[in-house]
């Protein structure tokens, strides 16, 4: 038959009082309560927050639809669909001879592994530390090309437009294009005017 614990072997009282000492040094301690939104903290360089599509210096898009980050994406969040640049009727949206014609990130899916990033070979896609992508709406949570692309810069125009004159894609990649020419400028507002003047004919005969 066991012998019972004798009393001598029983904790004290303080013994007990010691043992909710984190508990009572956490009940007076100041609590740190972070205004968010209205102060938002900063993220980490390497944060991996809302995916981007950039842009060369001329303004050209960097993604040729290869779709390896569609291949690598783990969860299937991304979707694209490659089409030729048409140099013939102007349209042209990448050095390449391929673009991303169609491109979706389902953010409902996306787990931000950036898997996609390093599969990238002309690095087009990138992450940025916008981490705000909350909604009530399930299919505002698909991203569309138009939403992913980045924003213009200084020296950019949108695309299609040609190529800078006498250089070749490896010469984007190897950043021997700064903005865009003066030529790429002209042919842009010319295309600007002819897309104004059937839009004004297709009215008219309305």
């Amino acid at each position: 038959m066991a012998d019972k614990p004798s009393k001598d072997k029983e904790p004290g009282l303080l013994s007990k009082v010691a043992g909710f000492g984190v508990t009572f040094g956490t009940m007076f301690r100041k609590i740190e309560t972070e205004q968010y939104p209205e102060d938002k903290r900063p993220t980490q360089l390497r944060f991996h927050g809302r995916h981007q599509l950039n842009r060369h210096p001329d303004g050209l898009e960097k993604c040729v639809g290869c779709e390896l980050c569609a291949w690598a994406c783990p969860a299937d969040a991304i979707l694209v669909e490659g089409a030729d640049n048409d140099d013939a009727n102007g349209q042209r949206f990448s050095p390449g001879e391929r673009y991303g014609r169609v491109y979706q990130i389902n953010y409902l899916r996306c787990i931000f592994c950036g898997l996609c990033i390093e599969a990238c070979p002309t690095r087009a896609l990138t992450m940025t530390n916008e981490y705000e992508l909350a909604d009530d709406n399930r299919a505002d949570l698909i991203f569309t090309k138009d939403q992913l692309l980045a924003p213009l810069q200084n020296g950019m125009l949108p695309a299609p437009h040609p190529m800078v004159d006498g250089m070749e894609e490896r010469d984007y990649y190897q950043g021997k294009v700064t903005q865009a020419t003066p030529e790429q400028e002209a042919w842009a507002q010319q295309r600007e005017h002819e897309l104004a003047a059937e839009s004004a004919g297709r009215e008219d005969t309305a």
